[in-house]
């Protein structure tokens, strides 16, 4: 059995990894279409220090971020660099270009707590 987490476990847990603190005057949807195994759309929406996440397509959003699940899940475990993946195609964005680069710094996510979300 594989112990790592999956993309719904990783989205679910989102709004516990959330920083609001970091988030101060940040009104954002932010939609991730994610292809390959697992994959799926679902809509964060950041706003007033909080963020919700919906599984689904919210049709508007500020940010567009297009990636495999495996990939996404390589930059949560600290396997795969944010900018590296973009650089390669990986990781494709669309939409508010100075939220993609505030986006990861809201959320407090390392291999460690990646981890533990299999193991709850």
């Amino acid at each position: 059995m594989n112990n790592e987490a999956t993309i719904q476990d990783l989205m679910d847990s989102l709004p516990a990894f959330f920083s609001p603190e970091k988030s101060s005057g940040i009104r954002a949807t932010v939609q991730f279409e994610l292809s390959g195994a697992d994959g799926g759309d679902w809509t964060v929406q950041i706003a007033d220090q909080t963020c919700q996440v919906v599984k689904g397509n919210a049709g508007t959003y500020d940010l567009l971020f297009q990636a495999s699940a495996r990939d996404v899940l390589d930059i949560f475990y600290d396997r795969l660099e944010p900018m590296s993946a973009y650089m390669q195609g990986k990781l494709r964005l669309s939409g508010n270009f100075g939220l993609a680069l505030k986006l990861f710094g809201l959320f407090e996510v390392d291999s460690e707590k990646m981890r533990r979300l299999r193991s709850k």
